[in-house]
């Protein structure tokens, strides 16, 4: 019997919900045909069979949360009806008596397996294949009894061939769990229930102090909707935001991008947004100011080395979702206009990856589109500032010239940046955005791209 895994869905997801089953039980499957659809944060994936036969039994109901690495599924395939279990002679050598055990199934989906230190039987509920790797039955036997959970054996990295976590590799992950070493631990290795308890909001209570009145629609929340409020409340409690605001001159970059925009798209079949010149800014400006490129772990402060920059994009249903540019400080401008076309585009189109919304650093938000001139934008956890662009505006405006001051038509716009008051003091936060405006204002005319 073939037991279908939630995989691996990308570096930052650990779990995903179950939105609906396409197949029944009982339904034969074609190998890479999609049976099931799931959620992870906000964005829905197929999940394909890896193999072909017939869906036998369903372990988990539309919207159950399964962690990665768990059982959601079994599948009877042709192997099942004409292959025998054979049992193998486990031999004395312990080197390879990890590669040489087998599992023997069992009934209710456990498995029953014979150790290298005799015939000691035992109920494992450890997948012998998770997160892309295989766990020997030592290793799982070891995990069982120390009551190490799927997803911990799923955080340790593995120092054995193809990145497979040896029985050292696990006495150390217990050794530094027993002694709560978790400083000594890389981030990724933290396991994901304390990552929980570090960004889990606290439930709100129902009310019953608002009254329908006549005509009144109760509309339900969406899912993604739900996400979106929980996620917004969990930031205003965990973190003390402070904005701060300042005013920019962008009348040479707005000039700039009307001169080049024309045969830059032409050349490059791309569109030339504002957003890759903010974005751009926002990076030179975290080089300059590295602070605000943190997370909070606790009374830990994560300092990031990679500048992942999310840019917040609003859906046609009037949801809000947040794509990640990865490594944004190692693209040029045009670099940046490609990805951020890309990551739009298949925002607005339902195709972006459960990936392609995690590992952000720093988050900027353009209310400008909306016609406003600034905002106040919450935190996206678990970063600490975020940064929302005003629209831009033509504006009368006292200048300086060789001849005195004056009067001219100038585009200006505004900067909000929010941020957590726990470890960005108003010097860091107010100085991070005059520096972004600075790279805006000082922009080269004769830049070409």
């Amino acid at each position: 019997m073939f037991e279908l895994i939630m995989p691996k869905m990308g570096e930052s997801v650990a779990e995903a919900t179950i939105t609906e089953w396409l197949k029944n039980e009982g339904d034969s499957i074609s190998m890479d045909e999609s049976l099931l659809t799931i959620a992870t944060d906000k964005v829905d994936s197929d999940l394909p069979s890896p193999v072909s036969g017939v869906l036998r039994k369903i372990l988990f109901k539309v919207d159950d949360v399964i962690q990665v690495g768990q059982v959601i599924a079994h599948i009877e395939t042709e192997e099942d009806n004409t292959t025998k279990i054979e049992s193998i002679e486990v031999k004395d050598d312990p080197i390879k008596s990890e590669e040489q055990l087998e599992a023997i199934p069992v009934k209710n989906g456990e498995e029953k397996e014979k150790t290298s230190t005799g015939n000691i039987e035992y109920k494992s509920t450890i997948s012998r294949e998770s997160s892309g790797r295989f766990y020997s039955p030592l290793v799982r036997s070891i995990a069982q009894e120390e009551g190490v959970s799927q997803e911990e054996l799923d955080s340790i990295r593995g120092s054995g061939n193809e990145g497979r976590v040896t029985k050292q590799d696990l006495i150390t992950f217990l050794d530094k769990k027993s002694t709560r070493d978790i400083a000594s631990i890389p981030i990724n290795d933290i396991d994901t229930e304390k990552k929980t308890k570090i960004t889990e909001a606290p439930k709100k209570q129902s009310s019953n102090l608002i009254n329908s009145l006549p005509g009144d629609e109760i509309i339900e929340m969406d899912r993604m909707r739900k996400l979106i409020a929980d996620h917004m409340v969990m930031s205003k409690h965990t973190s003390p935001h402070v904005t701060s605001f300042v005013e920019a001159d962008v009348t040479s970059l707005v000039l700039w991008r009307k001169k080049v925009k024309s045969n830059y798209e032409k050349r490059e079949n791309s569109r030339l947004t504002f957003t890759p010149i903010f974005l751009e800014a926002v990076v030179r400006a975290i080089k300059d100011f590295p602070n605000i490129n943190v997370s909070v772990d606790g009374n830990k402060i994560i300092s990031h080395k990679p500048i992942n920059v999310g840019m917040a994009t609003a859906l046609p249903n009037g949801n809000l979702i947040v794509p990640v540019i990865k490594n944004a400080d190692r693209f040029s401008l045009s670099g940046l206009a490609k990805e951020v076309n890309e990551l739009a585009d298949n925002a607005r189109n339902n195709k972006l990856k459960p990936d392609d919304i995690n590992g952000g650093t720093y988050t900027v938000t353009n209310v400008g589109t909306f016609g406003n001139v600034m905002g106040t934008p919450i935190i996206n956890q678990p970063q600490v500032a975020i940064l929302a662009l005003g629209a831009i505006r033509k504006m009368a405006a006292v200048i300086e010239t060789p001849d005195g001051d004056a009067i001219a038509i100038r585009h200006k716009m505004f900067l909000s940046h929010s941020y957590d008051h726990r470890v960005v003091d108003g010097a860091l936060g107010g100085m991070f955005v005059k520096r972004v405006a600075d790279y805006l204002e000082n922009w080269d005319s004769e830049r070409e791209i």
